[in-house]
């Protein structure tokens, strides 16, 4: 389970404080897959980071009782000067997992091929987000929390390796999608919310909070 208890968070600009949340209560329950519509700008990176707990609120409480995932396309924990390789073998421990195990499965999904044995810093952003998906989905979560869905990637071969996997995935865990696009919503949530100038309108179906988005963004 993961709870927001009345968090607020905002940012100061420079010039103004931009508020990213103020006041927002949810809750996400295993098994209730949800997502969050929310247009470029207005903090859904900052909101899935404090999920995460990469990020923390300015007030209120978050209550995580479930394994939950860093954010897909985070490379926050990775370290560059290291090669695919290391960085999966340390991330494994560092999650009590197999090293082999962890190395086979990135090693696999990810296709990098010589690549994966050279360090990530030399790695273009395609391949850095095929290794961060594949490190994703190599760990074992309850919940996954992904920004704006499938990495930026055009290899046709990783994404339907990758996809299959997710869809695996999601017969028994639950996934958190924020995301400005709700056709990615419609293939993985079951309810979902609507994040607007700082509030955040839950609805029990995604079809309810389409609604509302579609509103907002077309006045």
């Amino acid at each position: 389970m993961l709870e927001f208890v009345n968090v607020s968070k905002s940012f100061w600009t420079g010039t103004q404080r931009k508020v990213i949340l103020e006041q927002a209560s949810f809750r996400v329950e295993i098994g209730n897959s949800m997502g969050i519509l929310a247009a470029n700008g207005t903090g859904k990176t900052t909101l899935v980071n404090m999920m995460a707990g990469i990020e923390k609120p300015d007030e209120g409480e978050i209550i995580r009782t479930s394994k939950i995932s860093f954010p897909l396309g985070f490379m926050g924990g990775l370290i560059p000067k290291l090669s695919a390789m290391e960085n999966s073998r340390y991330i494994a421990r560092l999650y009590g997992l197999d090293p082999d195990y962890v190395e086979a499965f990135c090693r696999w999904l990810c296709g990098l091929e010589e690549y994966f044995n050279m360090p990530v810093a030399t790695y273009s952003a395609g391949m850095r987000a095929r290794f961060s998906f594949a490190l994703l989905l190599a760990l074992d979560f309850d919940i996954y929390l992904i920004d704006e869905g499938m990495p930026g990637t055009t290899d046709v071969e990783f994404n339907k390796k990758a996809g299959e996997i997710l869809r695996e995935r999601l017969e028994t865990t639950t996934v958190i999608i924020v995301s400005h696009s709700p056709q990615i919503l419609e293939k993985m949530c079951r309810s979902a919310g609507v994040l607007k100038n700082g509030r955040l309108y839950m609805f029990d179906t995604l079809e309810e909070a389409k609604q509302l988005y579609d509103y907002e963004t077309q006045s």
